[in-house]
């Protein structure tokens, strides 16, 4: 139930103002006052719409965005999601959520705000950013409305699509080609540098799971590699990306006997990595790139216009789904859809099309959409 009422104030009682006077959907009595009668009849249909339909948050008991988002980080880190995780989405709230959102109040964000919001980001950096940090905010939302700190989820229905022009994959520029693979594997640096160019080509291991990676997870004999752990960006060692990580990938006999080779000259050290530092410890990602992933390529004349290494390290990663993908009469494996997804450690299937769809080779179903019609009609 919602009412208006004049309300005359001031040394003579000549100026006057509209005060509604409300109760919420849990029975809770709020009063509001406008200038304008016009405002305050506006903010009375709203309000009546709103406790109809339990979505209404009072102006006056809601926290800023700001706030909301600080609970929120709160709850993604007591959930032990990944530090490299927890930075991006620390990120996403300083950098670009508080300073368009902090000072407002969750209850005066409208849908036609964050669409708004929306559109700011998309101008102001790429797409795949933009769509990132409008997630954040949706989490945030959404852990503010668990909490009853807001009614409804205003953010809910706007989103971010790609308009199908996400960019493809492609052999020869995100792709290393068979022939490069080759060269960059021939300049490698002798021992770990070889051992490790060779093993991230040939298994499509994430520069994280190298990192990680125990010898008492390399099965020489038994020709395959159990990935159990991997190393984040701070060198701490934790469980793979997902359930799905967690795998064996079969090896063949050039990478068996490279890391059988290497193994023999190989630091020791406490947690029995693969690839470790001289002292046997967890190496970082840049030294890995710098020392040895991006040499090779300059060496070998995989550069670009620079003259600089033509690849990252996770294009090693591309080469090995490709290399999957690709028919046998091409030098692939020609393996099926959900052997690349388990062999790349992927949580769905979706996601090995999406990356990597395109990459399968299209068959010619014309001959046998003939006789199969034939087939159909005889007589």
């Amino acid at each position: 139930m919602a009412s208006i009422r004049k309300r005359k104030f001031g040394p003579n009682k000549d100026r006057e103002a509209w005060v509604v006077d409300y109760v919420d959907q849990y029975g809770k009595r709020h009063i509001k006052t406008f200038k304008l009668k016009k405002d305050a009849d506006d903010f009375v249909t709203t309000v009546r719409q709103e406790v109809r339909e339990g979505i209404h948050t009072p102006a006056g008991k809601s926290i800023t965005v700001a706030q909301a988002a600080e609970d929120w980080l709160a709850y993604i880190a007591g959930e032990g999601r990944e530090r490299s995780t927890l930075v991006s989405y620390k990120l996403h709230v300083r950098i670009h959520i508080i300073p368009r959102l902090g000072n407002e109040k969750l209850a005066k964000l409208t849908t036609p705000r964050i669409q708004a919001l929306r559109d700011d980001l998309v101008k102001s950096m790429s797409r795949a950013m933009a769509k990132k940090v409008l997630t954040s905010l949706k989490a945030i939302l959404k852990d503010a409305k668990r909490r009853g700190n807001v009614a409804q989820n205003v953010a809910s229905d706007v989103s971010i699509t790609n308009h199908g022009r996400t960019k493809k994959l492609e052999v020869g520029i995100d792709i290393p080609t068979r022939a490069e693979i080759q060269r960059i594997v021939d300049a490698a640096e002798p021992g770990k540098g070889r051992a490790l160019l060779l093993t991230a080509a040939l298994t499509g291991m994430r520069a994280s799971e190298l990192r990680g990676l125990r010898w008492s997870d390399v099965d020489l004999n038994g020709r395959q590699i159990h990935v159990r752990q991997r190393a984040d960006f701070w060198r701490k060692i934790g469980q793979p990306k997902s359930a799905a990580g967690t795998r064996t990938i079969p090896i063949g006999e050039m990478v068996v006997n490279t890391l059988r080779q290497w193994k023999l000259q190989c630091p020791k050290g406490l947690q029995d990595l693969v690839f470790p530092t001289r002292v046997g410890t967890v190496e970082y990602l840049a030294n890995m790139v710098q020392r040895y992933v991006q040499p090779a390529q300059v060496t070998a004349g995989v550069v670009d216009s620079e003259g600089k290494a033509k690849y990252a390290m996770h294009a090693l990663r591309h080469f090995y789904a490709s290399w999957c993908i690709n028919r046998k009469a091409d030098g692939g494996l020609e393996l099926p859809p959900k052997t690349v997804q388990a062999r790349l450690g992927h949580s769905s299937i979706v996601m090995t099309l999406d990356r990597y769809g395109h990459l399968f080779p299209a068959r010619d179903d014309g001959n046998e959409l003939a006789a199969a019609e034939r087939a159909l009609f005889a007589t």
